[in-house]
């Protein structure tokens, strides 16, 4: 049903100038747009170093030059470190309620609501939205073509320990058992140099260092593509696959012990959200995402129904 909602909700999205943060509140943005007619600003912001101090000067004299001349916001985006004392030095100076994406670096209680992962352990608060990983920008929309299949990769991590050599494997494994598909790969900014080297010429796969996808490459293609596989350090990028609505196979790496990401990782493929390289080697299928999953929208949908319905 839909939800009763405001003609139209005004957002100030507080960008950090880093790229993860940044789709996790434009995800969000786009829902509420969806949702509520919703219409965002941009507000670039700095919140380290002398830029935090500037940052709480500016929260103590109710000062936020950044907002000067924009209509007063309904709603704060804040996804990142940096945009946290920023977001209140802006809800001081024009009101609205601000919204952090991820666990803040400030107590919880300083905010009016924050989306933090399952990962992260979240205590239970009224204000605190537990998510199943971090929010994208990803649509749901589009025909996934059966013959197309993406491959997504990272590279070095807290979580895992690297192997160039094990992940080629891998990918070439799986490009010669399903031939009868054109696979796409890409990298991201972890992925090390010596990765495509070690991959060397792979027939029947397209490679796209992340250097040459413009914006918007991404989503395009999870909007394709019928199977992506990910490298499992790149949990946002298995998020986004399944918001997309993809089959979803994970390649291999040793865990580090006591990741809470390698532990999410793992209860996605109890789960059978996620298909781990073992499982496909003995049944060579993945399974289905799970219908429905989008949790930038689910976010939206409680924001809407706490305090606009």
């Amino acid at each position: 049903m839909p939800l009763p909602t405001p003609t139209s909700l005004t957002l100030w999205r507080l960008i950090d100038g880093k790229p993860g943060h940044e789709k996790q509140s434009l995800g969000l943005a786009q829902a509420l747009k969806r949702l509520a007619a919703a219409r965002w600003y941009d507000i670039p912001v700095q919140g380290k170093g002398l830029a935090a101090v500037r940052a709480a000067l500016r929260w103590g004299l109710k000062r936020f030059p950044a907002g000067c001349g924009l209509p007063a916001p309904d709603l704060i985006l804040a996804a990142g470190h940096a945009a946290h004392l920023p977001a209140l030095a802006a809800r001081r100076t024009y009101g609205g309620r601000i919204v952090v994406l991820m666990r803040p670096s400030l107590p919880s209680g300083l905010f009016d609501l924050c989306l933090i992962p399952l990962h992260d352990r979240p205590a239970k608060r009224p204000n605190i939205i537990a998510t199943q990983g971090v929010l994208n920008a990803v649509s749901v929309a589009g025909v996934h073509d059966p013959q197309k299949g993406l491959i997504l990769l990272g590279g070095p991590s807290p979580h895992y320990h690297w192997d160039d050599a094990a992940i080629a494997a891998q990918v070439r494994e799986v490009v010669a058992v399903r031939q009868d598909m054109t696979w796409t790969l890409t990298t991201s900014r972890r992925t090390p140099t010596s990765l495509l080297a070690a991959l060397g010429e792979v027939p029947g796969l397209l490679v796209y260092p992340h250097t040459q996808t413009p914006a918007g490459w991404l989503e395009s293609h999870l909007a394709e593509s019928a199977e992506v596989w990910v490298s499992p350090d790149s949990g946002s990028m298995v998020y986004e696959a399944l918001t997309a609505g993809c089959r979803v196979g994970l390649f291999e790496l040793a865990p580090s012990a006591g990741s809470r990401i390698v532990s999410d990782i793992a209860h996605l493929i109890e789960a059978g959200w996620v298909t781990s390289i073992a499982r496909w080697r003995r049944e060579r299928t993945l399974a289905p995402a799970p219908v429905g999953f989008n949790e930038a929208e689910r976010c939206a949908r409680l924001i809407l129904a706490r305090w606009y319905a």
